[in-house]
């Protein structure tokens, strides 16, 4: 096998790694959003406004961009979220025709609850790997990332 052939065998392989990772941490995310009496995507949505919050709240646009989803649709799932209890809504100071979300206290108690079970499960996810191999994954991880973003907007204009 040439070195193309091997680099090609190494990618597919690669590609059907991320799939099946996606497919678990679906299932994952699931079954925490279950806990919880949400659905998955409402679920991330809590999780990422859990990341981007740094005290002023996050804007439903950042949320829609750290999950690579429609706005709209994070519009309509933080009102079901805000429903709930799980979620405040409320007006931009910058801009009050914009609203910032943030997770309510409930919501805060709740994802509390579950963190033994998320370190845990964390843990297991992660077993052999130290802090430096996780760091040196993610940076490479970013970069593929990246560069597929590229590969995808090539494909999309007709380039490749």
């Amino acid at each position: 096998m040439d070195e193309g052939e091997q680099i090609d065998r190494a990618l597919r392989d690669f590609v059907w790694n991320i799939v099946e990772i996606h497919s678990q941490l679906g299932e994952i995310h699931k079954s925490w959003a279950q806990m919880l009496g949400i659905t998955e995507p409402q679920w991330l949505i809590l999780m990422a406004i859990d990341e981007l919050d740094a005290g002023r709240g996050v804007s439903g646009i950042e949320v829609a961009n750290k999950l690579k989803i429609h706005p709209p649709f994070v519009t309509s799932q933080t009102k079901r979220l805000e429903t709930m209890n799980l979620l405040a809504r409320d007006p931009s100071p910058d801009d009050a025709r914009f609203v910032q979300l943030s997770l309510t206290q409930n919501a805060k108690t709740e994802i509390a609850r579950l963190s033994t079970k998320r370190q845990a499960l964390n843990s297991t996810m992660i077993e052999g790997l130290d802090g430096a191999s996780l760091d040196y994954v993610n940076k490479r991880l970013s970069l593929i990332a990246k560069n597929s973003r590229l590969a995808s907007q090539k494909l999309s204009i007709g380039m490749l």
